[in-house]
């Protein structure tokens, strides 16, 4: 670890982004605990449920291609700081909303105010420390995430009888203010923005979505990625209670043991990522594991073919690494288009978030069977798996492809020195 990480300065320029990322982490997936409250208390089917918590994803997604060239252009304290108003008024609108549409507005809107997060703390890091320390910050980052998945699992289920879900998301909506005015007390390096204008900017975008490596990593990205936050954020717990026969607060003891993996492989790449790459064990080649990993659980999972808790500790495990993209990809770009490459392959997991957790709950719907109450809970979550096991072999075909052409070219050209 980066001793000037753990200096007073390099904390400031981190813990804030840090803990935004924590919260971001937490909103995402406090509804999977709440799920319950809210169909009782709202009256809403699993289709609209799986809406209301994926209008987070789309609102987020929708708005990554555009913060990439403003936290290019701005940088991360300002841009973040104010989104985060945003995310506050949406907490606060979710607490108070009485219906359907209101729900929407609102979790749409905390998406929108959260949706620099994870990526302003990314362009803080690498404007204030050096390229080899990117992948164990990054991963130290993501520290923070797992921390607030796990906030989102027991602590939201023991918080529930004295504040209701309401109450839970009014006291977010204050955190999300609060961390608002420390960001603006972070120190911004002006020297690492681009100075480019829109069009510049708009053209830079262009050139990333047009790249045959961004396209490599997309597909899986949004299928497995996608697939892990829709699973995490709302349909694990109606897994584990209608498959696994567990009770609610034995399904949230579930995503604590997930969370806890998670931040697990978070730890086990923040100080060990060095080391295994001495030995051959990569960012690309631990990405593409996890991958496979994550995708392995869910088959054994469909088939029951091991014990519950160990498959979504390995789940957990794997959705570590899914963060080595985001580095694999900014690597091949210059400086100051980072911002814009992360938030780019961030746009792809979060529509793959928000599609499959919308998608999960009208799969439940299509093949409801009132004989077979789990029938459809196993067909929509074979079709998801199914999907990321196309996806992970366009991968493996498209790794393939660049790894000839790269062979071919290094055998009829010079190599430059």
């Amino acid at each position: 670890m980066n001793r000037a990480l753990l200096s007073w300065a390099g904390l400031r320029v981190f813990l804030p982004y840090a803990l935004g990322f924590y919260l971001s982490y937490l909103l995402r997936m406090a509804n999977a605990v709440l799920t319950p409250e809210l169909s009782r208390d709202l009256a809403i089917s699993a289709a609209d449920l799986g809406l209301v918590t994926s209008a987070y994803f789309l609102s987020f997604a929708a708005f990554q291609l555009p913060l990439g060239m403003l936290l290019d252009r701005f940088g991360p304290r300002r841009v973040n700081a104010l989104l985060l108003l945003f995310a506050a008024a949406g907490c606060a609108g979710f607490g108070a909303a009485r219906d359907l549409p209101g729900l929407l507005a609102a979790r749409a809107l905390i998406g929108f105010g959260v949706s620099a997060c994870l990526m302003a703390a990314f362009k803080s890091l690498q404007q204030w420390f050096p390229a080899e320390r990117q992948p164990s910050l990054v991963t130290a980052t993501m520290t923070f995430g797992a921390l607030g998945a796990l906030s989102a699992s027991v602590p939201i289920e023991l918080a529930l009888p004295t504040l209701g879900w309401r109450g839970i998301y009014f006291a977010l909506a204050l955190a999300e203010l609060l961390l608002a005015g420390l960001l603006l007390a972070t120190p911004d390096n002006r020297n690492a923005l681009a100075a480019d204008g829109f069009r510049a900017a708009l053209s830079g975008t262009a050139t990333i979505l047009r790249s045959r490596l961004f396209w490599r990593y997309a597909p899986l990205a949004t299928a497995v990625g996608g697939g892990i936050m829709a699973l995490q954020g709302l349909w694990a717990v109606p897994w584990l209670m209608s498959i696994n026969g567990v009770s609610r607060a034995v399904a949230a003891q579930h995503l604590l043991g997930t969370g806890i993996a998670t931040l697990c492989g978070y730890l086990v790449l923040t100080f060990g990522l060095p080391a295994m790459t001495r030995i051959g064990l990569g960012p690309a080649r631990l990405f593409a594991g996890g991958m496979a990993l994550a995708t392995l659980c869910g088959l054994l999972m469909i088939g029951e073919w091991a014990p519950s808790p160990v498959l979504w500790v390995l789940l957990g495990f794997a959705a570590s690494t899914n963060n080595l993209g985001y580095g694999l990809i900014s690597s091949h770009f210059p400086a100051h288009m980072s911002g814009r490459a992360n938030t780019a392959y961030n746009l792809v997991v979060f529509v793959g978030a928000f599609l499959l957790q919308w998608g999960f709950g009208l799969g439940l719907e299509a093949f409801a069977d009132p004989t077979r109450p789990d029938r459809a809970m196993r067909y929509t979550f074979a079709t998801l798996v199914g999907l990321q096991c196309v996806c992970y072999g366009w991968y493996l075909i498209a790794q393939g492809s660049r790894a000839g052409a790269e062979n071919s070219a290094s055998t009829s050209a010079p190599v430059k020195r």
